[in-house]
């Protein structure tokens, strides 16, 4: 069994010790809850649109907040969105998953949306892996937004064996249209299909706010192995609310949908092997 806080904030942009001072302070409450792990969404210590402001908000495994997260963690596991500077001085769209006093796992985002109003590959280093890691709880894969949208993420992780796949995103209110909404069907849609077919626990934190005229919508949800929306956040504001993940249900799940089990990896294997990356077949 493990709780989980779903921390839907509103990152102010650029101001990362404000936002730190936030987190801090959910991360806080959630421990006094006795919650295991808290989770906010991406670049959650920096905001979004940060453009140039993307050199000034960098953090590496030295920076005084980074610490403070490390410590914090000795106490609660935490999943939280910041812009990675590596040694070679090479930004990175990152999620780091901090447990037991370090940094388990740190996501660099593969897929960086480069079309309409985004332009993220401006701006940061694509990074070039999907690796599942192992935690307390659970064996974990990590998304950043775009990631989760495209089909060699999903099946590298399914690869790998991972049980609970964490997605977050700052995900923009675009595209409402009289009889739907948009970037709500698209993502509830995506989050259930990767939770029925890879029958793992998906956890999806989604930012609100406002920034220069971009809206985000928020409606952070968690599906079950089963395909089932446990939760459902807020569209539009700011809220924290807990989850509980019972390890029992991806053992009822894989055995009543036994989509795992049955993949053929060997016949995509051969697939690239016979065609490589070429996308004329």
């Amino acid at each position: 069994m493990i709780n989980i806080s779903l921390a839907q904030i509103k990152p102010s942009l650029g101001n990362i010790a404000k936002n730190a001072e936030i987190h801090f302070k959910h991360i806080e409450d959630a421990i006094k809850k006795n919650q295991d792990l808290i989770a906010f969404p991406e670049l959650s210590l920096s905001g979004y649109n940060l453009r140039d402001l993307v050199y000034d908000v960098a953090l590496n495994e030295e920076s005084n907040i980074i610490q403070r997260l490390k410590e914090y963690s000795k106490e609660i596991s935490i999943v939280a969105g910041f812009v990675y500077e590596d040694n070679r001085h090479l930004f990175y769209n990152s999620c780091g998953y901090f447990e037991s006093g370090k940094i388990v796992h740190l996501h660099k985002k593969v897929f960086l949306p480069n079309y309409t109003m985004f332009e993220e590959s401006r701006y940061f280093a694509a990074g070039n892996n999907f690796k599942a890691f192992d935690t307390k709880y659970f064996k974990c894969g990590m998304l950043i937004c775009e990631d989760a949208l495209h089909l060699s993420s999903i099946l590298t992780l399914s690869r790998q064996n991972v049980d609970t796949i964490f997605v977050v995103s700052n995900s923009p209110a675009r595209g409402i249209f009289e009889d739907s909404f948009y970037p709500k069907e698209l993502w509830y849609n995506t989050l259930k299909y990767i939770a029925t077919n890879l029958t793992v626990n998906v956890v999806f934190v989604n930012r609100v706010g406002v920034e220069e005229g971009v809206t985000f919508w928020g409606g952070s949800t968690a599906f079950s192995p089963f395909g089932k929306s446990i939760i459902e956040l807020k569209l539009f504001d700011e809220q924290v609310k807990d989850i509980t993940f019972d390890r029992k249900e991806i053992r009822r799940a894989r055995i009543h949908s036994p989509f795992f089990r049955d993949e053929d990896f060997k016949m995509v294997k051969k697939f690239v092997e016979d065609f490589g990356d070429s996308n004329e077949h």
